[in-house]
Parts: structure tokens; sequence; C-alpha cells
């Protein structure tokens, strides 16, 4: 599948060393005004290059509209877009052609379709996730007009972690360094740690914590369509993401005392005096905010050598060669925010056509 939503539809098409990268949104409602200097932003929050930790790959990441735009502002139509490819460097590859990486895709793209384009992983390549960055801006422009606000930040490193309470951390902090993380002095050591092993030609991996707020109530399905099983969903169809829990996850093991969260009244709206759900009861939005831990696995292509075998099954000593990120968190947490921005926005379209009485439609 290439098409992820269901009302607010994305479809994305390209590879990592192909003429370009793009996709079309499809489901965004008429009318919207157009921030393009946003959401070139927020492509460049990914874009490759950015920093001392990141690929050292060179792309500008321009993005072009093509369709679906009028003065400025959408008009219902398919939203077309493409962002062109101009650095690859291809040969670094040539020894890939016949060498499975370990843990990479190309032994699963190999066996699934009998072929795979081994420069830069093709269609596996988080070049691919361009597309999701372009659609995930367009909703969150869309979602500002409800006030609905999305956060993601770099919350561990390997064994460097925040502590896990997202509201003792100042998060409009998370851009004013280069791994993303809301505290500087952890943020100091995070880095320290990615240099160490860029330099010893490894990699690591590390948390992404996701915070919504603003988020009304009653979004989501109460047996399938469940709110968090969509962002689930979302979050795991990221490329070298791992594991995925929201609210207090797999903490919630306590007592029903100790994890349910009373209700009172808060100067005539109902509220909870505590947020162990996440922002999420039966599967529908409580209005409390939302947040949830993705995790991210080590990069699969390292620059040492790795015992592996070829495509005729024989041993080899493989030593991969190319540019790569020593840690995706940095350029993840955009991808992040726009996977949510678009399970949201779709989930809130869906509320809209199906239970108008709903509070989220109000």
């Amino acid at each position: 599948m290439n098409t992820f939503g269901t009302i607010y539809r994305l479809t994305s098409f390209g590879e990592s060393h192909g003429a370009a990268v793009g996709g079309v949104i499809d489901g965004c409602p008429p009318g919207l005004e157009i921030d393009m200097d946003f959401i070139q932003a927020e492509l460049d929050r990914r874009r490759p290059g950015q920093s001392r930790i990141t690929t050292p790959r060179n792309e500008s990441d321009k993005v072009e509209l093509l369709s679906g735009i009028f003065e400025g502002k959408t008009t219902g139509a398919p939203i077309g877009f493409i962002v062109r490819n101009e650095n690859q460097q291809s040969s670094d590859y040539d020894n890939l052609r016949e060498v499975f990486r370990p843990s990479h895709a190309d032994f699963t793209y190999q066996q699934k379709y009998g072929l795979r384009d081994h420069r830069g992983g093709g269609r596996s390549s988080a070049r691919e996730t361009i597309a999701r960055i372009v659609a995930g801006a367009v909703a969150k422009l869309w979602l500002r007009q409800y006030q609905i606000d999305i956060t993601a930040f770099t919350s561990q490193v390997g064994e460097i972690a925040l502590e896990n309470d997202y509201k003792k951390y100042d998060l409009s902090r998370t851009e004013e360094n280069m791994v993303r993380c809301p505290d500087p002095e952890v943020a100091e050591k995070m880095i320290k740690l990615i240099n160490e092993v860029r330099y010893q030609g490894d990699t690591i991996g590390g948390i992404i914590t996701w915070v919504i707020k603003g988020t009304p109530v009653g979004l989501g399905e109460p047996v399938f369509g469940k709110l968090h099983a969509a962002l689930g969903s979302a979050m795991l169809g990221i490329n070298a993401v791992k594991g995925f829990e929201y609210g207090m996850g797999f903490n919630v093991i306590g007592r029903g005392s100790e994890m349910n969260d009373s209700f009172y009244d808060d100067h005539g709206k109902i509220s909870t005096r505590t947020n162990h759900s996440g922002g999420i009861q039966a599967g529908i939005s409580n209005g409390q905010d939302i947040y949830f831990r993705v995790a991210f696995k080590p990069v699969s292509t390292i620059l040492t050598e790795q015992q592996s075998v070829d495509i005729h099954g024989k041993d080899t000593i493989l030593k991969a060669r190319g540019r790569h990120d020593p840690c995706v968190l940095p350029r993840a947490v955009p991808i992040v925010e726009a996977m949510a921005a678009m399970t949201i926005m779709d989930y809130f379209l869906l509320a809209k056509t199906k239970q108008p009485w709903c509070p989220a439609t109000k």
C-alpha cells in the first residue's frame, strides 16, 4: 500500500535515487490558506545535511506544488507535489547490489518482489517520508483553526533519557539544538553520544515523545478504528520504528486505584485530575493531552564490517559505504509530528461525516 488515510489521504511515490519523490493529497477541504514558508520549514527540519549528527547528503528539498491550489488556497481537488532529488551518489552502493544488509529491507524486498533497488534502499529509504512531511504540514495548517497543537521531541538516545513526564520540560526549546531535545544539558549528552557512535562507524537508536494539545472529545471509534490504534499504525509505518506506547503504556500495570483518571468539574467543564490514559479512553479522545512514545531502532546500514550472505546464499563480509544517519531521531521528529497530524485530521473529518452531534464537530 502506498496510500495512507480514509478521508484525508496521501499517496506517495518515488525512490531515494530516482528523479524525485512526491505525492498526491486527496480529501483536503477547500478554502485552506496554504503557507508555503511553513511547509518548506517543515521540510527543512527533515532535510539531510542539516547538522554534524545527520547524514551529509546535501539536498535542498524544495517542494513544488503542482495542483489543487488556486490563489493561495486549496480548491478541494487533489494536491500534487514533487521534491526533486539533487545529490544522489549511487555508486556508493555498488557493493550492495548482490549483498543483503543485516536487519535492512534488502532481503525482504528481494524475496517479495524478486528484485530491489539497492541504491539507498530505493522505496524503503527514509527519503520517502518527504511526502509525509508535506501532507503533515498541510494537516497542521488545517488543525490550526481548531487550536490543535502538535509537538514531538527526542526524549532518549541510547541510555541517555529525559524523565518520562513531558510537563517537566519547556517544549518550546525543542528546536534550540540539533538533536531536538527540550532539555539543553541532556541534549549535549545526546549529541556527544551520537558523535562517539558515528566516529566508531556505528549507529544508535532511541525514543521520540509526542504531545498533542487541544484535541476535542469524540475522535475515534469504539471498537474497530480506535484512535490510539490508528496512531499506533501511523507510527509503526515509519521507517525504523519498532515500538509504540501511549499514555502510561507498559507502566500501566499497577492497581486500578493508582491508574484511574478521576473526573472533576473544572469550571463547568468535565476534566480529569490525572492523565494516565494519555487522552484516549475506549478508543475515543477525552479532551486531555494525547501523548505517546515511539521507539526507533539504530540505522541498519553501519560502516563497520558485518557478516552476511549474497543473493545466492553465499557467506560474505559486508562493509557498507555511503552517507547515512548515525541516529535517525533528530530528523524523525518532524516525521512523527506529520503522521500524527494526518491521523488527527483524518479522524476529525470522519467525526464530521459520521457523528454531526459529536463535540469534535462543533
